[in-house]
């Protein structure tokens, strides 16, 4: 057991989850703004908008995230140039972000869609008659109804962004748990089972508390009809 303390600290295992949860938090703040700019493409009366949010989803929610991942490093970084910051390590850093932002806003979007059809349509209709457009309306009645409505699908969401933070090794991002896990692995074999339920569950003790309090969450903020 002893022995087994000491491989924790000589690969940092804490440091590696602590990565990851950055990553999460980042991915997730960005993925609930485009997701819910997305929701009101989905929602526009204006068709060609409407479109466009369908295709976004359509296209990024079929697409496998370890694709987006490749696709950052090997095509955005790679041959397009681009760079998020001069420090090298943090670059890819901001390449997962943005990869799992991409891919997650398409689920957060329909999340915040699925709220919505949680609003009475009299609702919209009450915005209409007292002169509100669609935008006011939206951001008025339609929304705060819809994200009360959404507490549950978006923390199934999050949950699903945290353990999808792993695909980051395919981005480069070195640091983070499934590179230290597979690290661990080759050059501690003889501690493969331990390696493996150690790193089960941090992530069982990471997204529990999530599933917790999005649930209690979406009881307490549930409209009464």
């Amino acid at each position: 057991m002893q022995e087994y303390l000491e491989i924790l600290r000589e690969y940092d295992v804490l440091g590696a989850f602590w990565v990851n949860i950055q990553l999460a938090l980042w991915a997730a703040v960005f993925s609930l703004v485009l997701g819910t700019l997305l929701a009101l493409l989905r929602i526009s009366p204006i068709s060609s908008l409407q479109w466009a949010g369908s295709a976004y989803v359509t296209v990024f929610r079929n697409t496998p995230l370890t694709i987006i991942m490749v696709f950052m490093v090997l095509g955005a970084w790679g041959q397009l140039n681009v760079t998020l910051s001069s420090d090298f390590n943090l670059n890819f850093f901001w390449l997962a972000v943005i990869a799992l932002t991409v891919y997650h806003a398409a689920f957060v979007c329909e999340a915040i869609r699925s709220g919505v059809n949680t609003v009475p349509v009299g609702q919209a209709e009450a915005a209409r008659s007292i002169g509100l457009s669609f935008l006011p309306a939206a951001r008025l009645v339609i929304l705060p109804q819809a994200f009360r409505g959404a507490v549950a699908p978006l923390g199934n969401v999050l949950i699903a962004l945290i353990k999808n933070t792993t695909v980051a090794a395919a981005a480069s991002v070195a640091t983070e748990t499934s590179s230290v896990m597979k690290t661990m692995i080759e050059f501690r074999p003889d501690y493969i089972y331990a390696i493996f339920f150690t790193f089960a569950i941090g992530y069982v003790i990471l997204v529990t508390p999530v599933g917790l309090l999005t649930t209690a969450l979406s009881r307490r903020l549930a409209v009464a009809r």
